[in-house]
């Protein structure tokens, strides 16, 4: 299995209001990156920190009104069709959030790990605009490289990153491999997330999409 990660800690300064909550495309940044990520995972860790208990019950009162309307049928139906035992969503806080996003993809990449996934895909809350096709692509990419490894001795070792670009800009979601995962849990040098997969990784792809949401970042009323 494939695990996703959400990560929507931060206080939302530049935005002025809770990016988590607001709306895109009819539903939360929050929920909307959420169903992005069931393209392709099973189970989301959704990591929050500033606001917390208020987003939280938010988003949960989302998830109920949009399963009673049977808004996530077609979630369903991609995860019953790869075989996957349901959707699942859950939250963690990471009480360090003002330290910045590495901090919150640590608990989040820690959690994750708890399910032993194949593979971990890194989702920020402000890019609510990822296709769920882009999401399944990012996936199925991974799981090519993972089956290129010869044994399983090197599978546990291949530290490895997928990133996505649209017009030579890259973005998001990030893919990771568990030995790179487990890397970035230990390395407590980085400066941020970025650092944090160029000092691990052994090797790094890109993939070229024409998905523009995977490079378009909220972070402003403007944006």
């Amino acid at each position: 299995m494939i695990a996703g990660v959400v990560l929507a800690a931060g206080a939302s300064t530049r935005m002025g209001r809770t990016k988590a909550l607001l709306p895109a495309g009819g539903r939360s940044f929050l929920v909307q990156c959420v169903s992005a990520l069931w393209a392709a995972c099973d189970n989301v860790t959704i990591v929050l920190g500033s606001r917390a208990p208020v987003v939280r019950r938010r988003v949960e009162l989302e998830f109920e009104r949009l399963v009673g309307d049977g808004s996530l049928h077609a979630e369903l139906e991609q995860a019953h069709r790869r075989r996957g035992r349901g959707l699942e969503a859950q939250f963690v806080v990471n009480r360090r959030w003002p330290d910045g996003m590495l901090s919150s993809a640590r608990e989040g990449l820690k959690a994750a790990r708890s399910y032993r996934p194949e593979a971990v895909l890194l989702l920020p809350v402000d890019h609510p605009h990822v296709a769920p096709a882009t999401v399944a692509a990012i996936a199925e990419l991974m799981q090519e490289a993972l089956r290129a490894c010869r044994t399983r001795r090197e599978r546990a070792a291949f530290a490895y990153a997928l990133v996505p670009r649209h017009e030579r800009r890259r973005g998001h979601p990030l893919a990771m491999t568990p030995a790179l995962a487990d890397a970035i849990l230990a390395d407590r040098g980085a400066a941020d997330l970025s650092d944090a997969v160029r000092r691990n990784a052994r090797l790094v792809g890109y993939v070229d999409v024409a998905d523009a949401g995977v490079t378009r970042n909220r972070n402003t009323p403007r944006d």
